[in-house]
């Protein structure tokens, strides 16, 4: 049973253009009386459908402006959809902002019962609730202080107290994680999935791409108000990174490249060559890198390099410092990697052809290398180690690798 379902949902924003100081007479009447200006019609999100299954956790990710937060406001009836159907089933509470909810002139424990008669509850259930929030948003004593006396750090602990401790059946999150200390933030991702673990139905909005996919079963990704991808979290994640990071400038020094070599494509198999098959950690690695030389060019250097998703460098593949005679034609460098010690991810590659210091082509974000779940090796780095466990007399009892 589904507790959320779009079908076909799109939101539109109008946006008046500021008139010029000296405007005709025609133009002041129809802006005055007709209240119509100048009009830019701006689609927050386009023809979107998606559903969350009960006891669902949903991350949302995307750039600024992709659709999510509207996405949250629509759910939470703030404002309505412009087109399509929105089916909401059970109680649901949000926090999409801050200070959402909140009266400033109030105390925090007087927008305790606000925000929970707000929420259809009795003064009763509120009070049976309140020492849970109490303890769990730490303010101590400032709960009898009016909240516009808050900072931002305590708007948030309440916030998310009365969210998280007011029973819903559906709760909505909107970059809550993004402010606050971490003892508190990692409070908020344990209580999250408590709530998991009760069946109760999150969506949740966040850049902070490790907690959705340690908080979610799926994931969308929007970008310019549709959905580009959903599914499992880490690969949602992963497309996300790999997008943003393709869309990234290149570096000084890959402009103005003589392009006497051109790289031409980059490929890469596990050590079975067989396409489609994935590259796991600790398995062998084939890569290559097609070219074109448009003339004999000495001292070359074929260099692949692997990015990150943070954007660091990772490693490098080279042909060496000494480089090689490249005759005129068509050719390629093969690299063969007898054991991947990379983490499972994906990262971004740079292909060059040099000849220090002469950059002869270089392509700048051409690919993305994947590397798939593989042995559970914690950290950045799989180090093949062998081992031997030694007795207090000298004695192996135990070897391996």
């Amino acid at each position: 049973m589904f507790d959320i379902e779009f079908k076909n949902v799109s939101k539109r924003y109008t946006r008046r253009t500021v008139e010029a100081p000296l405007e005709s007479p025609v133009s002041l009447w129809d802006r005055l009386f007709r209240r119509r200006g100048h009009q830019n019609d701006f689609w927050a999100l386009r023809d979107i459908s998606f559903h969350v299954e009960r006891g669902e956790a949903l991350g949302i990710i995307g750039h600024n402006g992709a659709g999510k937060s509207t996405i949250l406001k629509l759910l939470s009836r703030i404002t309505a959809p412009t087109a399509g159907e929105i089916s909401i089933r059970g109680r649901l509470s949000s926090l999409i902002e801050v200070s959402s909810g909140f009266h400033a002139e109030l105390t925090g424990r007087e927008n305790v019962y606000l925000s929970g008669v707000t929420f259809g509850m009795s003064r009763k259930e509120v009070s049976a609730r309140l020492p849970s929030i109490l303890e769990f948003s730490g303010i101590g004593d400032f709960i009898d202080v009016p909240v516009k006396r808050y900072s931002t750090g305590m708007y948030l602990r309440l916030g998310f107290s009365i969210a998280a401790h007011l029973n819903p059946d559906i709760l909505l999150l909107d970059e809550v994680l993004a402010v606050g200390d971490v003892p508190f933030q990692w409070k908020c991702l344990d209580h999250i999935q408590q709530l998991r673990k009760e069946g109760r139905t999150i969506v949740l909005i966040s850049h902070d791409l490790a907690a959705v996919e340690r908080l979610c079963d799926r994931a969308l990704l929007l970008s310019h108000g549709r959905i580009v991808c959903e599914g499992r979290p880490q690969n949602v994640t992963l497309e996300y990174q790999r997008s943003t990071l393709l869309a990234s400038e290149p570096p000084e020094h890959a402009k103005g490249v003589s392009r006497k070599i051109e790289c031409t494509r980059f490929s890469y198999w596990n050590a079975n060559r067989a396409d489609g098959d994935p590259v796991r950690p600790g398995e062998a690695m084939i890569v290559r890198v097609d070219y074109v030389a448009h003339e004999t060019v000495p001292d070359v250097v074929f260099n692949v390099y692997l990015y990150w998703p943070s954007g660091y460098l990772c490693t490098q593949l080279t042909t060496g410092d000494r480089g090689a005679l490249v005759a005129k034609g068509s050719g390629c460098v093969e690299f063969f990697c007898p054991i991947v010690n990379l983490r499972p991810g994906m990262f971004l590659v740079d292909v060059a052809a040099e000849r220090y210091p002469e950059v002869i082509d270089w392509r700048h974000r051409c690919a993305a290398l994947r590397v798939e779940e593989g042995p559970v090796v914690p950290g950045d780095l799989h180090m093949p180690h062998e081992h031997s466990i030694l007795t207090s007399h000298g004695e192996s009892c135990s070897v391996g690798r």
